[in-house]
């Protein structure tokens, strides 16, 4: 738990430190984690925790929270997988791409992570920390841990600087490999995609596996 205004910092790599996080989240607490790009936060996405992560970040409502998680499975029931978003999955997952998909059972899915928009975010990331929360507690909600608008963290001590008074504890793995957030893209029902942010793959990756003949 907090100690005053700082959280509680563990080593990531302590199997005793993952299960402190997970409990933490289980709970409704906001944990501090490494992905392959940048340092974020996470929640188990509940309606109560969600509203914090907003809260922490100081971010717009409507930008929605993406879903990280162990498998495309997890999400099945929750969004609609086309075949064009299933190459992309196979093609960069474990790794660093955000993919939006249309909400399948939007009873199930709080604002929160949709922004209204009724789409999701869901990726699977090359990271074993945030992998490991989502194969014991199911899709967990992760973003990047800054306050909107300002640098992304690339190391635990940035994240404590940016959000840490809202943190229940933080997993602590070094710097990040990559330093730079996931590429975005939106995948319809019928398969059509559109880049929403172009970052650690660019564009052209994208194309390649998506192009015709």
């Amino acid at each position: 738990m907090c100690d005053g205004l700082k959280p509680e910092v563990l080593p990531a790599s302590d199997p005793d430190s993952l299960a402190a996080a997970a409990a933490a989240m289980q709970s409704g607490g906001i944990v501090g984690m490494p992905t392959e790009t940048v340092y974020g936060i996470g929640v188990v996405p509940r309606p109560e925790a969600l509203r914090a992560v907003i809260a922490a970040k100081q971010r717009p409502e409507d930008k929605g929270i993406a879903l990280l998680v162990d498998g495309l499975d997890q999400v099945a029931g929750l969004v609609i997988v086309s075949a064009a978003a299933r190459q992309l999955a196979e093609r960069f997952w474990p790794g660093p791409l955000t993919l939006v998909l249309p909400v399948r059972r939007a009873e199930f899915v709080p604002d929160a992570l949709t922004g209204g928009h009724g789409t999701l975010g869901v990726r699977i990331p090359d990271h074993a920390v945030p992998r490991t929360l989502a194969r014991q507690l199911g899709p967990i909600a992760v973003t990047s841990a800054n306050r909107s608008g300002e640098p992304e963290a690339h190391t635990a001590r940035e994240l404590v600087d940016a959000v840490g008074a809202s943190l229940a504890l933080v997993l602590d793995d070094g710097p990040v490999r990559g330093g730079v957030a996931s590429t975005v893209v939106a995948v319809g029902a019928d398969g059509a995609t559109r880049m929403l942010r172009e970052g650690a793959l660019g564009e052209a990756r994208i194309e390649s596996v998506l192009g015709g003949d």
